[in-house]
């Protein structure tokens, strides 16, 4: 009896073994393809809401594009930072998916098709987070440039949040979807006009695009932040929950190597330059004093952090990665 009893736990153990063995060659399978990273997105809490940080891609920019510094300075702030900067510097695309209370609310939308391979992957990545587009209730625009609105219509022309409402500054929506105004900006930019029009058309075309004021909250827990200058209505959104803050702050920097540290540095594509400038250090200044978690669109994936104050401008520190997410509480 002893014999068949120690042949059972033996056969048991050589199973344990085996299947031990088994589970350690699928955890440790090689990817199919080494160079792919992990799906675009990251979780964060900002009191009971869940922000989830989404990766559409990312875009080059031409730091001769950039005014305010000498062009020797602004490209040994973007080597000093391990940064690529010739002949482009490489930018993330951010959006950030904010649940809160009954609310699911996507705060920018990526490029979609409007800025070619390196970007639009926006709702795959969404997918990827657990969540369906069709859930989405409201998108809300820091502003129309394409890398921010063109997100909302997929590349056939449909909505890609169907049982969304798109909302824009009116500020902005007078400019972007004017044709009267494509004459305002250079030839270069001209196009911004015509995407801008097409992303919105079947919003539009369905009484789902709306414009709001400056201040207005239109989803409990998001106040809308005048920050203009980048464009005529850019916004930036404070999302507040179970007294925590956070900044989504737009396009308040695009180059955070050169922009943190000299805000007064700006991009040919501020509309208004002086008042960008005015902006940019407001909001550096109210993310400092009220020590707020910032979700920036053009800083490294995931683009959370907090902004410290420097004897030179600001600096970026970085969100420590934590799982699970309110394990601080």
């Amino acid at each position: 009896m002893n014999l068949l009893k120690n042949s059972f736990k033996s056969l048991a153990m050589i199973g344990l073994i085996g299947s031990m063995g088994l589970t350690a060659t699928i955890a440790y399978a090689a990817p199919q393809n080494i160079y792919e990273q992990a799906a675009g997105y990251y979780r964060q809490a900002v009191g009971d809401a869940v922000v989830t940080a989404v990766y559409d891609g990312y875009i080059d920019l031409n730091p001769q594009h950039l005014s305010g510094m000498s062009q020797a300075d602004i490209h040994k702030r973007i080597f000093d930072e391990y940064q690529k900067a010739s002949p482009m510097v490489q930018t993330a695309v951010n959006a950030f998916l904010v649940k809160i209370g009954d609310q699911l609310v996507l705060i920018d939308s990526g490029s979609s098709d409007c800025f070619g391979p390196t970007m639009g992957r926006m709702v795959d990545n969404i997918r990827a987070a657990g969540f369906a587009p069709e859930e989405v209730n409201a998108v809300l625009l820091t502003h129309m440039h394409p890398d921010h609105a063109c997100g909302v219509t997929l590349p056939d022309g449909k909505a890609a949040f169907p049982n969304a409402t798109v909302w824009a500054a009116k500020g902005d929506a007078d400019y972007w979807l004017d044709v009267n105004q494509e004459k305002s900006l250079p030839v270069d930019q001209r196009p911004f006009f015509k995407m801008a029009r097409d992303a919105m058309a079947p919003y539009l075309a369905t009484g789902r695009f709306k414009t709001f004021e400056d201040g207005a909250s239109i989803v409990p827990g998001v106040e809308a932040l005048s920050s203009h200058g980048h464009t005529p209505g850019h916004t930036s959104y404070l999302v507040s929950s179970a007294g925590k803050k956070m900044l989504v702050w737009g396009d308040i920097v695009h180059v955070h190597s050169v922009q943190l540290a000299h805000p007064e540095v700006t991009i040919a594509v501020d509309v208004d330059p002086k008042a960008a400038i005015a902006s940019r250090q407001r909001l550096l200044a109210k993310a400092v004093d009220g020590r707020w978690l910032v979700a920036a669109a053009h800083l490294p994936f995931p683009g959370l952090g907090h902004v410290r104050k420097e004897a030179e401008g600001y600096s970026w520190i970085p969100a420590e990665y934590r799982n699970p997410i309110n394990s601080e509480k």
